[in-house]
């Protein structure tokens, strides 16, 4: 059975605004009918990296605010903490980074929280019981909320070709733990030369998988390096972020395809328990080359194409990739290929990258459905 994916383009009519064409948007979806009185809304975005400029508006994100407001829940805007070690990497430097680029509550008129809380270590776990994880990290404010509403800015990726919906989710709603167990399946490294022997990380690792041995050898007994046990490592990456130095190093070692189904998993365990309580926006403008994760944005791969809203997030995501390979590419932009309508503009960017698997995946483990009826609002 097709899902409906409901669209505008970015036309407006004098009297009508974009922020009226949202509005409708997410009457198709029946905002109204997931969000009782006093539910709490998580309302989760991409703040972006600092020095980036293509996430979407805050403007964008007080409208969608209101309407949960006037429906009588409680809303608030949302992420978690990055893997990497970054302006976004725990929750002061985030949320300094979100008011940074214009995500205050006196513009978004609701607060602003950092989902996985201080150190990106606030989680739950999830029980799924799909064929890579039985459980998934998720960060503990997505689990105890009552709605959520999932807004996206539509692009490139290195990893899953696109990032959409379902990397917002799979992504953006994992615990600092659950993204270190999507990207690797070993456990960090000691990077000998910038260990300064503080043993600051030893007191963070939850297992005691860290010990001091000597910098010569890896052994010994004259304290003076970190080294890290892979055998009693959980994979927490507390060593991560507590490290003052930056040694300790995350090992970038899974495949692609394990990759986006790993993500995928995550996606599942962010929503499978808020059935009938999820909305899905994709905002396909400044449809940038790579992620907002990057401390800046790059010239657009194709042209700003419009605003999606579906209960699927498979769909959506079908949905968009279809409407970005069916423009036009910008020569003029880190495309090199593939300029025609029609032609892959993820897959010209990123070769070795399959973005089908995540879609693919996602339907297989029942997350939604790759059929779409595309409905022009």
């Amino acid at each position: 059975m097709k899902s409906f994916v409901f669209f505008s383009d970015l036309k407006v009519e004098s009297g009508k605004t974009l922020l009226d064409k949202l509005d409708i948007l997410m009457d198709r979806v029946d905002l109204k009918g997931k969000i009782k009185e006093r539910d709490l809304v998580a309302i989760k975005l991409h703040f972006g990296e600092r020095g980036n400029t293509a996430y979407v508006r805050p403007i964008f994100l007080r409208r969608v605010v209101d309407r949960v407001k006037q429906y009588k829940g409680k809303p608030f805007l949302t992420d978690t903490n990055t893997l990497y070690i970054g302006t976004r990497s725990e929750a002061i430097s985030h949320l300094a980074t979100a008011f940074d680029n214009g995500f205050t509550e006196s513009v978004v008129n609701a607060p602003i929280l950092i989902a996985d809380g201080l150190r990106g270590n606030c989680a739950i776990k999830v029980r799924i019981d799909k064929p890579i994880f039985k459980t998934v990290s998720i960060a503990h404010d997505i689990c105890m909320t009552d709605a959520l509403i999932c807004v996206t800015h539509f692009k490139g990726h290195e990893l899953s070709g696109f990032g959409g919906a379902l990397k917002n989710l799979g992504m953006g709603c994992s615990s600092r733990e659950g993204k270190l167990s999507q990207h690797s399946n070993i456990s960090p490294q000691v990077k000998k030369k910038a260990c300064k022997g503080c043993e600051i990380c030893l007191s963070w690792c939850p297992q005691s998988a860290i010990s001091m041995v000597s910098r010569e050898s890896g052994t010994g007994d004259k304290p003076s390096v970190a080294f890290i046990d892979s055998k009693n490592c959980i994979g927490c990456g507390e060593c991560i972020l507590a490290c003052p130095s930056s040694a300790i190093q995350i090992q970038w070692n899974e495949s692609i395809p394990i990759f986006q189904k790993k993500m995928v998993e995550h996606a599942y365990g962010a929503v499978h328990k808020k059935k009938g309580k999820v909305l899905y926006l994709n905002f396909l403008t400044n449809i940038s080359p790579a992620c907002d994760c990057y401390g800046y944005s790059d010239t657009p791969i194709v042209n700003d194409i419009g605003i999606l809203s579906s209960e699927d997030p498979v769909a959506i995501d079908q949905a968009s990739v279809d409407l970005v390979n069916g423009e036009t590419g910008n020569r003029s932009s880190k495309l090199p290929k593939a300029w025609d309508p029609g032609g892959d503009k993820f897959r010209a960017i990123y070769p070795e990258v399959d973005w089908n698997i995540q879609l693919a995946y996602a339907e297989e483990i029942g997350l939604g459905t790759r059929e779409y009826e595309l409905i022009k609002i």
